[in-house]
């Protein structure tokens, strides 16, 4: 059975190993060195989470353990809105875990959060991510115009340019009850 399970220290060794690899660091410009990083990346979170700043849970199943990453980043209570952001070890890519895990945390954040807009970017040569947001039926596309303040704030996260597309509360929900 997979589950979102909250960040732990005891993790750590896990994560550095999986986001160290070429295909997720490259993908998601990370510059992870050492295992300290990691952890210090587990006690950021932590913080940010008391804060009410983000909401962040491991990916894990219960044959292989933790196998990723998905957060609700720069969730702002005022606009109801957030950044989603998901990275998943190589090992484990075209295996649904996006998917589900996605769904997982969308309900979390429209039910219980109250949100009503959820923004997932990518960099525009992160073809993988794009082509994985593609596979949602409940997501609207290029959204840059209707947003630009949203898409302004994720190309200078990543210091590159990106994709902006949008999760609504509705959509989600409709497609959720229908599922």
């Amino acid at each position: 059975m997979n589950r979102l399970v909250p960040h732990n220290i005891k993790f750590a060794s896990r994560m550095f190993e999986l986001s160290s690899a070429p295909q997720v660091s490259k993908a998601l410009g990370l510059s992870v060195k050492t295992i300290q990083d990691t952890i210090s990346f587990i006690e950021f979170i932590k913080k940010e989470e008391e804060e009410g700043k983000q909401y962040s849970r491991v990916i894990y199943s219960e044959t292989e353990g933790l196998i990723g990453v998905i957060t609700l980043k720069d969730i702002d209570h005022n606009k109801k809105s957030c950044h989603i952001g998901t990275w998943i070890g190589f090992d484990y890519w075209g295996k649904g875990y996006n998917e589900w895990a996605k769904k997982e945390i969308l309900i979390f954040a429209f039910q219980q959060l109250n949100l009503e807009l959820v923004f997932a970017g990518a960099k525009k040569d992160n073809i993988r991510s794009i082509k994985a947001q593609e596979k949602l039926p409940y997501i609207t596309f290029n959204v840059e115009s209707i947003f630009p303040d949203e898409h302004v704030k994720i190309e200078r996260q990543t210091q590159s340019p990106c994709v902006l597309h949008v999760i609504q509360k509705d959509n989600f929900m409709k497609w959720y009850k229908n599922e």
